[in-house]
């Protein structure tokens, strides 16, 4: 089983992690690792802080050669903005008064977050919700995906929705997602993509920020992959849970999702086909990949709603946390439209629940006895 813990705030020397449960035996390739890393800083919309992280991965342990050892990889991703910030940030010098914050933003952990841990500077609390964590996500859920690249299962993800511009086609072709590659905002279509930068820039100069509609697709998972057997161990259910966890995911769908309900069972139902050379197989994906809490062999398509980001260059209304008077809410330097990088953290958390899941059923301590169960 995989496991994953991370730590590190987001002005702090770096975003650390410790992966438990990777085979021995695995290959693993650096620059696939930092080229997935850098996908998640690109995209546009995105904010100064961009231009200023070029990140990197650092393996600590657990890695020898290129090639896992079976023991827990720890890892990190140095912070390049943190000597910027060493003066309220440094673990035993920090100045505790430097930068603090005291106007709760709107939609953000501030004000939950400090009334909870009885904190009075909200620094404290954005820094470690920050959308920063997910590099750490990123990096462990591109290690995971070597798991799953030894087996032939690939993934992509596009932007089906910024603010009120969206793609036209109600399904795409999983191969069709690979135009998402050569497009700022991960579209596949041009004029479509045309528009969304329009949209983003129209909210820039408004001092507005925008969310939107990520889909993920998963290609070639095997059949039964999670149970029915045990509402925690149901394939949806966690992919929905990590989805969830990502900073800014409000809302998440698999397959037709919410459309789907609308329909009547014999308009949404896949009907079930056996060919001998084929074995069972499905004409439509309305059930998006899963059915049961588990992989039935299609195409695994999520979908995942964004907030448009609460850190606004004209700021809303708040009050102030120790004053109790109306202000405006803090301004942190921050993304007009996050969207095509979150896309890129929702195929590494999607990724990272099924290596977990794939690990489960043809689990192994080493990727050689794992490849020998795959193929009985």
């Amino acid at each position: 089983m995989l496991r994953l813990l991370t730590a590190g705030e987001s002005h702090g020397q770096a975003v650390t992690g410790i992966l438990e449960g990777m085979p021995a035996g695995v290959r693993l390739s650096k620059e696939k690792i930092n080229s997935y890393l850098s996908k998640r800083q690109s995209g546009y919309g995105r904010g100064g802080r961009m231009k200023i992280e070029k990140d990197c991965i650092q393996i600590l342990s657990g890695v020898r050669g290129g090639i896992t050892l079976g023991s827990p990889i720890s890892f990190m991703v140095v912070n390049k903005d943190y000597e910027n910030w060493v003066e309220g940030m440094d673990p035993f010098e920090g100045n505790l008064n430097y930068k603090q914050v005291h106007h709760p933003r709107p939609g953000h952990a501030d004000l939950a977050g400090a009334l909870k841990y009885g904190f009075d500077d909200m620094r404290h609390v954005l820094e470690r919700s920050s959308a920063r964590e997910t590099t750490a996500r990123v990096a462990a859920g591109s290690i995971a995906g070597h798991i799953l690249s030894n087996f032939n299962i690939e993934w992509a993800s596009h932007v089906r929705q910024i603010g009120s511009v969206s793609i036209r086609e109600k399904e795409v072709a999983f191969d069709a997602l690979k135009k998402a590659e050569h497009s700022s905002v991960r579209c596949i279509c041009k004029q479509t993509e045309e528009e969304m930068i329009k949209e983003i820039d129209t909210a820039k100069a408004k001092g507005d920020t925008l969310g939107g509609i990520i889909e993920v697709q998963i290609s070639g998972l095997p059949v039964g992959l999670g149970s029915y057997t045990h509402w925690d161990r149901k394939l949806d259910g966690k992919l929905a849970s990590s989805l969830m966890s990502i900073q800014g995911i409000k809302a998440v769908e698999i397959g037709d999702g919410f459309e789907g309900v609308v329909q009547s069972g014999s308009l949404i139902h896949d009907e079930i086909f056996y060919e001998e050379k084929k074995g069972f197989y499905h004409k439509t994906n309305h059930a998006g990949g899963i059915e049961g809490g588990m992989s039935n062999g299609e195409v695994l398509i999520v979908r995942c709603g964004m907030k448009p980001i609460p850190t606004l260059m004209k700021p809303l209304k708040t009050v102030d946390f120790h004053q109790k008077t109306p202000h405006d809410a803090a301004v942190e330097r921050s993304d007009t439209c996050a969207v095509p990088a979150a896309a890129i953290v929702a195929e590494a958390a999607a990724i990272f629940v099924l290596a977990d899941a794939f690990m489960e059923t043809f689990g192994a301590d080493s990727m050689k006895e794992m490849k020998e169960r795959w193929k009985k």
